[in-house]
């Protein structure tokens, strides 16, 4: 049992961690998405509407089956032999995905949000299109989709229990292995419980901090 105990130690770190690196990965996406769907020309902004329609309509289990099986596919077709991907590595990209796609109509309803009289009066002071994005409209926008950006970061430390079906030794893993070899299923399962749980906890009072420091307007 004590073994259990460190492992789920280890475990903790890598679901925070693929947790993090996914998140700041999909809130790249998401913004870079967003900004193109408003600002860019039709063609890009279809690739993004066909991109966020795809995340949202397949279930998240299955984009990350088909990266780390698709990507062992590919790997082995390139080296010429068998050639297994990370589990690591196809949960981050797969989670980065479907967090993007997800903080991407997130983004691109706080932009719509953001006065117009905003961006007009970033041209009268001489401001070009980037600088108005840089310093004008972006950080309002981020102000205003905080809330529900902070709950697509509580689902993605749910969603890293996914990845346990492609190996990774996360907490989900470490208590099905625990349960299965110590036929005390309750136990594990509990305990899994408690971190995922102090996991989300951490991350909403790190949301709310950040909603009193950057309130969406300031009066």
């Amino acid at each position: 049992m004590a073994t259990f105990a460190l492992q789920f130690v280890s475990a903790f770190a890598v679901t925070a961690g693929l947790a993090i690196i996914s998140g700041i990965l999909g809130t790249a996406i998401g913004l870079f998405s967003a900004i193109s769907k408003v600002a860019a020309t039709t063609r890009l902004g279809s690739i993004v509407t066909a991109y966020t329609t795809v995340i949202r309509g397949v279930p998240e289990l299955l984009i990350i089956l088909l990266i780390y099986f698709g990507g062992t596919a590919l790997a082995s077709a390139v080296a010429g032999r068998y050639m297994e991907v990370n589990a690591f590595t196809a949960g981050v990209i797969a989670l980065s995905v479907v967090f993007g796609g997800y903080a991407t109509e997130v983004f691109r309803g706080a932009i719509s949000a953001v006065p117009a009289g905003q961006t007009e009066a970033a041209k009268s002071l001489g401001l070009n299109a980037w600088q108005r994005w840089i310093f004008v409209i972006v950080p309002q926008m981020l102000r205003l989709a905080l809330p529900a950006y902070g709950n697509l970061w509580v689902s993605l430390f749910k969603d890293t229990a996914l990845v346990s079906v492609v190996g990774l030794s996360d907490i989900m893993r470490v208590a099905f292995v625990g349960a299965g070899s110590f036929r005390s299923p309750l136990a594990f399962y509990l305990a899994a419980c408690a971190l995922y749980l102090l996991l989300t906890t951490i991350t909403l009072l790190s949301i709310r901090l950040a909603e009193r420091r950057f309130p969406a307007f300031d009066r």
